[in-house]
């Protein structure tokens, strides 16, 4: 377990870093006439982010290229994986996340949890996809209307063992003093602080920037992603 200052630190730092790619995303020349075989690996973790809200801007755009979804490409990533980024979304079956970001196999390592909440599991699935397979981007993705959510803020009883998200949770309900609209950012700024403070293997890719932590909220209705500002960055 990191001590808090050290892991405040390095979470201010890839926030910061998260903020100088999230203000690339106004360059509609970058990526916008990518190579069918660009080679991922020689991206940075900023260009990583950026090639993600790309591929969400042709979605909302309707010019989807469903890139790398042939038999050919599958058969190419068999062997082995080297995705770009990592996605910490939530189980819900609206939020396809390679579809929300125009990706194909092997370009996204995803992991999926009703309220993407960092648990320990998951917080494990990321070390792996990072540290091993080399993702350069963390990316937790929120949605709204999110069910996990909602359901932390009424704090009803519900059947077998789904309260055990609560905890995970509540603090974000906290923080926005019940507004469920807003928890649901406040939320995804809770799983990154999570993911910086509980992991070593994060925080010290995160120090050497090998890796950047970035926020996104999924919205149902205009299918944007909207970045997620963290603490230390400023809009």
């Amino acid at each position: 377990m990191l001590n808090q200052s050290f892991s405040r630190r390095n979470l201010f730092t890839a926030a910061a870093t998260t903020g100088a790619a999230v203000s690339l995303l106004h360059r509609s020349d970058l990526f916008a006439a990518e190579p069918p075989k660009i080679d991922f690996s020689k991206l940075s973790p900023a260009e990583s982010l950026v090639k993600l809200f790309e591929g969400n801007k042709r979605f909302v755009a309707g010019e989807i290229r469903a890139p790398r979804r042939d038999i050919e490409r599958l058969r190419e990533v068999a062997p082995t994986q080297k995705p770009f980024a990592a996605i910490l979304g939530c189980a819900d079956s609206r939020v396809p996340v390679e579809i929300v970001f125009d990706q194909g196999f092997g370009d996204l390592f995803v992991t999926r949890i009703a309220g993407n909440v960092a648990s320990t599991e998951n917080i494990a699935s990321l070390e792996f996809g990072t540290e091993i397979l080399g993702a350069k981007v963390i990316l937790v993705l929120g949605h709204t209307n999110c069910g996990a959510v909602v359901a932390t803020a009424s704090a009803r009883a519900v059947p077998g063992q789904i309260s055990a998200l609560y905890q995970l949770i509540r603090p974000a309900i906290r923080s926005a003093k019940g507004d469920v609209v807003k928890a649901i950012y406040e939320n995804v700024k809770l799983q990154v602080q999570t993911l910086s403070e509980a992991s070593p293997v994060l925080a010290e890719r995160i120090a050497k920037g090998q890796l950047v932590m970035a926020g996104g909220v999924f919205d149902l209705e205009t299918g944007i992603v909207h970045p997620v500002e963290l603490p230390g960055v400023s809009t």
